[in-house]
C-alpha cells in the first residue's frame, strides 16, 4: 500500500475558507521556499476566488501572484481550482475564453487543474478538460459531494465514468461542506477504486470535525492523496491541519513521509501572519456542528458571515441557516457549491432580510431555474418556478448552456483595447469586466505616472516635495477631462503633468498649496448638475424603490448597454429597474407596481447602503393624496 500524499491548501483554500481570501502575496512569499522543500504532492495556490478579490480587494494582479509563487516553489508543482465551465468567475464562458484561460494558467505555473461543476453536469467540465490534455496540465475531475432524495453512490459513479471518459488522470471527491463520514467515506473509496480505478483525492472540509477520520478511513481503504492545511489556517471552515494527518499516520503503512518538525517551523510562521492580521481561528461551533443539516460549506460560511456584518444583519445568521434548506429543496437540491452556494445562500439571504420570501431574486438565480447553468440533480417548486421565470424561455434539456457563450478571444480583445497590454489582462477583463477595467485603469495610470515623472524631472530640484499621489489625481483629471497638459504651482515648485500622445493644452496654473486644481480643457467645462429635488418638491404618492443591501448600482446589464430604464419610462410590476452587484451576485431590482419613472437618484457604478433610494415612480392609477393638515 503507497504511502498518502498530502496537498497543502493553505495558501488557497483555508484562507479562502477562515479569511475571506484577504490574505496578500506579501503574506505569502516569505514561508514559500520552505513549503516548497515539504514534499507535497502539490500545493493549491489559484483558483476559486482568489482571482477576482485579488483585484476586488487586495489592488494585486490574480497572474502576477501566480507568476510571484511559481517562482519560489519551482519543487513543487501548483494546482489550482476551476469552477468548469465558469472557469474563476460565476457565470459560464464561451469554449474559446476556457481555452485561452487553461493555457494562460498552465503557461503562468499552474500544472494541476481540479476541475469541479456545481450541478455535476458533466458538459460543463468538457472544454476544461481538452484544453488541459492539450497544454499538458493534470486534469483531475472532482465530484461536487452532498446529501439529498437524489444523490446516490450510484450516481457518483456515474459521474466519475464520464469524467474517467473526458481523460481525467485522478479523482478528487470534494466534500466541500464537511458531509462526508468515515465509514460513508470507506465505501466510497472503496467503490470508486473497484470500479473507476484512478487515483482517488480525499478534499474535506473540517467543519463539523469528522474530517481526520475521514482521511484516516480515505487511506486505510485506498485513497491516494488528501487535503490539509497548516494548523494556523486549519479546523473550522478550512482543511484538518497537515500536522495531525502527518502525526497520526506515522509508524503506519501509510505513512506520509513529511517532517513534523519542517511542518511546525512553517506554522509558527503563519501564525504570525495570523496575529498581525487579526484573523481568528478555525474553530467549530454549534452551527458548524449542524452542517448535517443546512450543509453551508467552509467557504460559503466566511463569505456568508462576512457579507451579513457588511448588511448590518450579522444577528440574522440563524434565520439564514434555516432557510438555506428551503431554498435548496425548492430549486432542486443542488450541492452548496460556487456558483450555487453564493446563489443559493444569497436568496436565503434576501428572504430573510426582505421578510417576503423570493420577492427579490438574482439574475443567477432566474439562470439557473431556466436552466443556463446546467440539469438541476431534482425537480423544483413548480410555484416558485413560475414566480421567478414568468415569461422567460427555459433552456431544453438537450441544449449544453456553455455552448450558447459565443464570445471569442478576440472579440473580448477589441473591446478592452489598449487598456489591455497582455493575453492575460485580456482574460481578466472577460471574466470580470468591471473590475477588470477598473483594475487595468489604475496601473495604467501608474505606468503613465512614473513616465511622466521621469519626463519632467527636469522641471524640478533634487529637494522638491513632490505628492506623487496629487499627481495620480492629476493624471486622472487630463484622461477624464480630454486635456493635453496640467500644471501646477505649489510654492515655487512647477509640476507639469502632460499625456503622451496629446497635444499640449494652453495650462494653467493654481497658486496655493491647498487650492483644487485646475484645468484647462480644449472644451467647456461641463455646468454643475442641478440639485435634487427637495423632499418637499416631490409628489407624496411617488414610491421609493430602495436598495435591500449594501453594494454597487448599475443601470444596465453590462458595460456598453442601454440602461435598464430611463426618466418617463412606464414600467410594469416586477419589470427590472436595474442590478445591486453584492455577494459576487447581480441581483435584479424589480418595480412593485406599475408606474413612471419619474427620477434616477444615482449615477451608474455608484456605491450603495441598505435602504438607499434608487428611483422614485410614480404609480399607475393611484389615488389622490389627501391634503396634509398642520
Amino acid at each position: 500500500m503507497p504511502r498518502l500524499q498530502i496537498m497543502d491548501t493553505t495558501i488557497r483554500d483555508g484562507q479562502q475558507s477562515l479569511w475571506a481570501t484577504r490574505m496578500q502575496i506579501g503574506d505569502m512569499l516569505p514561508i514559500l521556499p520552505k513549503m516548497d522543500r515539504v514534499g507535497y504532492w502539490a500545493i493549491e495556490a489559484w483558483g476559486g476566488a482568489t482571482f477576482d478579490t485579488c483585484m476586488r480587494f487586495l489592488d494585486e494582479n490574480p497572474w502576477e501572484r501566480l507568476r510571484s509563487i511559481k517562482a519560489q516553489t519551482p519543487n513543487t508543482p501548483l494546482s489550482m481550482l476551476s469552477r468548469g465551465q465558469n472557469l474563476v468567475g460565476y457565470k459560464h464562458y464561451s469554449r474559446d475564453i476556457c481555452n485561452h484561460f487553461i493555457k494562460a494558467a498552465k503557461r503562468n505555473g499552474v500544472h494541476v487543474f481540479r476541475v469541479f461543476d456545481a450541478l455535476n453536469d458533466i458538459r460543463n467540465v468538457v472544454d476544461n478538460a481538452e484544453a488541459i490534455k492539450e497544454c499538458g496540465g493534470h486534469f483531475e475531475g472532482a465530484i461536487s459531494y452532498t446529501m439529498s432524495p437524489v444523490h446516490t453512490l450510484d450516481s457518483f459513479l456515474d459521474y466519475g465514468q464520464k469524467l474517467k471518459d473526458l481523460g481525467a488522470d485522478s479523482i478528487c471527491i470534494k466534500d466541500m461542506a464537511g458531509m462526508l463520514t468515515p465509514y460513508r467515506t470507506e465505501r466510497m473509496v472503496k467503490a470508486f477504486n473497484a470500479e473507476i480505478g484512478l487515483p482517488l483525492h480525499i478534499h474535506c472540509h473540517y467543519v463539523g470535525g469528522m474530517a481526520p477520520a475521514n482521511i484516516l478511513k480515505a487511506a486505510e481503504a485506498g485513497a491516494a492523496i488528501a487535503d490539509t492545511a497548516s494548523a494556523p489556517l486549519a479546523f473550522g471552515n478550512s482543511h484538518p491541519a497537515v500536522e495531525m494527518i502527518v502525526a497520526a499516520l506515522q509508524e503506519s503503512r501509510y505513512d506520509t513521509g513529511l517532517d513534523l518538525d519542517l511542518l511546525f517551523e512553517i506554522a509558527e510562521y503563519w501564525e504570525g501572519v495570523r496575529k498581525r492580521g487579526h484573523y481568528k481561528r478555525g474553530v467549530s461551533s454549534l452551527t458548524h456542528m449542524q452542517v448535517y443539516s443546512h450543509q453551508v460549506p467552509g467557504g460559503m460560511m466566511s463569505n456568508l458571515v462576512s457579507q451579513l456584518e457588511i448588511q448590518n444583519a450579522a444577528d440574522r445568521l440563524p434565520e439564514v441557516m434555516k432557510e438555506i434548506p428551503k431554498v435548496r429543496a425548492e430549486v432542486g437540491y443542488p450541492p452548496l457549491v460556487t456558483p450555487m452556494s453564493q446563489i443559493v445562500g444569497t436568496q436565503a439571504v434576501f428572504n430573510v432580510l426582505t421578510g417576503k420570501r423570493w420577492s427579490v431574486v438574482s439574475k443567477e438565480m432566474k439562470d439557473y431555474i431556466c436552466g443556463y447553468y446546467g440539469k438541476a440533480p431534482g425537480r423544483m417548486d413548480k410555484d416558485i418556478v413560475a414566480k421567478v421565470v414568468g415569461n422567460s424561455e427555459m433552456l431544453p434539456p438537450d441544449v449544453a448552456p456553455g455552448s450558447l457563450v459565443t464570445t471569442t478571444y478576440s472579440q473580448v480583445e477589441d473591446e478592452i483595447g489598449d487598456l489591455a497590454k497582455s493575453e492575460e489582462d485580456v482574460l481578466m477583463y472577460a471574466l470580470f469586466p468591471n473590475e477588470a477595467r477598473t483594475f487595468l485603469s489604475k496601473h495604467r495610470t501608474s505606468e503613465k505616472v512614473d513616465f511622466l515623472m521621469e519626463q519632467e524631472s527636469s522641471h524640478t530640484k533634487e529637494d522638491d516635495y513632490v505628492d506623487i499621489n496629487q499627481i495620480r489625481e492629476l493624471v486622472r483629471v487630463a484622461e477624464e477631462s480630454g486635456v493635453g497638459e496640467i500644471v501646477v504651482e505649489e510654492e515655487g515648485t512647477r509640476i507639469a503633468v502632460r499625456m503622451p500622445g496629446t497635444m499640449s493644452a494652453e495650462a494653467a496654473a493654481v497658486a496655493a498649496a491647498a487650492a483644487p486644481v485646475a484645468a484647462v480643457a480644449q472644451a467647456p467645462a461641463a455646468a454643475a448638475p442641478a440639485a435634487a429635488a427637495d423632499e418637499t418638491d416631490r409628489p407624496s404618492d411617488w414610491y421609493a424603490v430602495t436598495a435591500p443591501m449594501v453594494g454597487t448600482f448599475y443601470s444596465s446589464p453590462a458595460p456598453g448597454e442601454p440602461a435598464f430604464v430611463q426618466v418617463g419610462d412606464e414600467v410594469a410590476a416586477n419589470q427590472t429597474l436595474c442590478i445591486v452587484e453584492a455577494m459576487k451576485l447581480m441581483n435584479e431590482i424589480t418595480a412593485e407596481e406599475m408606474g413612471t419613472v419619474r427620477e434616477i437618484c444615482l449615477e451608474d457604478a455608484s456605491p450603495v447602503e441598505f435602504g438607499t433610494v434608487l428611483f422614485y415612480i410614480e404609480p399607475h392609477g393611484a389615488p389622490a393624496p389627501a391634503p396634509e393638515t398642520a
